[in-house]
């Protein structure tokens, strides 16, 4: 677990903590998380993904062989654009989650760090007399993220021009900014709200695109802020929310899923659940009134009956009133929105995944346990 290419600053960032986060150290806050939080739903915010990794599939076969590696579909992905996608075992339970975009001659799968080795050996086993080659590219390419309403503002004014885009596609932007790297390449982020970006550049010019943003107008993000950001929109975290004992359609990702695209590892298990409607649980969102004492691996219940657990917890203040937001996992018989649960003993209700809290009057955020 080694640092980000921007943590190796240390102090220059100005950083109050630094911690591990999806395999690497990078900075957890700058400030505070609530008004860093708020930064990413109302202004600008950037912040380090250099604990995502970077792997280039190449060689005539790659289209081939990664179509029947991965739930989505590679085979017909158009030029410059991405999907996100599993990696499963044999039995369909989730090895991996990550993005795969079509760079032409290659194809670039980004990832978290922690996830890395699972999957270069899984790779590795599947690679057999394919014209397929792997390579880890984490050494060569980092990345920073931008979020908020501002950012398409602040990135022109830092000198680092993105063309229109749509979500999860691939562009060169040109810049002017002090890095002097030229071009780097940007990828529009698959979340509609807030409107966000990742920049793909070179290790050596990533602290003077940072420097470049935060001068700029953007305001510095830990991990701690993006934690509560996820939360807040019910984005399931690999190793948190999605373990390798669950199953695709348990997590309610249908948008990792591609039912035309042929055969993959993992597939007959998943084309009999969508036949047979045989998955018991889902992932959801739980909203509850109050900073409430509830924590993750909480059980959930309705009646007298377990129904489910909780993964991640997070509490904010929404209109002027502090509200709890959790995610997990609940039986689909009790998992109609609005429906009353209790967790640890408090009562909760259930709320679809993926709210956008844009346009409330506050969404301050403090997560539990923070």
């Amino acid at each position: 677990m080694g640092n980000t290419a921007l943590s190796t600053h240390g102090g220059g960032l100005g950083a109050a903590g630094f911690a591990e986060y999806h395999g690497a150290t990078t900075a957890s806050r700058f400030t505070d998380s609530q008004a860093e939080f708020d930064a990413l739903r109302s202004g600008c915010g950037v912040y380090d993904l250099g604990f995502r990794a970077k792997v280039s599939i190449t060689g005539g076969d790659r289209v081939r062989w990664l179509n029947g590696m991965l739930t989505n579909n590679i085979r017909d992905l158009a030029v410059g654009q991405g999907v996100y996608a599993f990696l499963l075992n044999p039995q369909g339970h989730i090895l991996a989650d990550l993005y795969a975009y079509n760079r032409g001659d290659t194809i670039t799968l980004d990832t978290d760090r922690s996830q890395l080795e699972k999957i270069l050996a899984t790779f590795d086993h599947y690679i057999i007399m394919d014209d397929v080659e792997v390579k880890d590219l984490s050494a060569e390419v980092t990345s920073l993220g931008i979020a908020g309403p501002r950012s398409r503002e602040v990135l022109l004014a830092a000198g680092i021009e993105v063309p229109e885009a749509n979500p999860l596609q691939v562009v060169e932007a040109r810049c002017t900014c002090a890095c002097d790297c030229v071009r780097c390449t940007a990828v529009r982020g698959d979340n509609a709200s807030p409107e966000n970006y990742e920049l793909w550049l070179a290790p050596a010019h990533v602290k003077q695109s940072w420097d470049a943003l935060i001068a700029h107008g953007a305001t510095a993000v830990g991990f701690g802020a993006l934690e509560l950001q996820r939360i807040a929109l019910g984005i399931p975290a690999y190793g948190v929310d999605i373990r390798e004992r669950d199953l695709p359609q348990e997590t309610e990702q249908a948008r990792a899923l591609n039912f035309n695209k042929g055969c993959y590892i993992g597939q007959e298990i998943v084309e009999r659940i969508r036949s047979r409607g045989a998955v018991h649980r889902k992932f959801t969102s739980f909203i509850m009134d109050g900073a409430a004492s509830i924590s993750a691996g909480m059980k959930i219940g309705a009646g007298e009956k377990e129904v489910g657990e909780i993964t991640s917890v997070a509490s904010l203040r929404l209109a002027g009133e502090q509200k709890t937001i959790a995610l997990g996992y609940i039986r689909r018989e009790v998992a109609s929105p609005g429906r009353e649960v209790l967790i640890g003993g408090e009562t909760a209700k259930v709320v679809p995944s993926g709210l956008d809290w844009e346009g409330r009057e506050e969404h301050v955020v403090e997560q539990r346990g923070a």
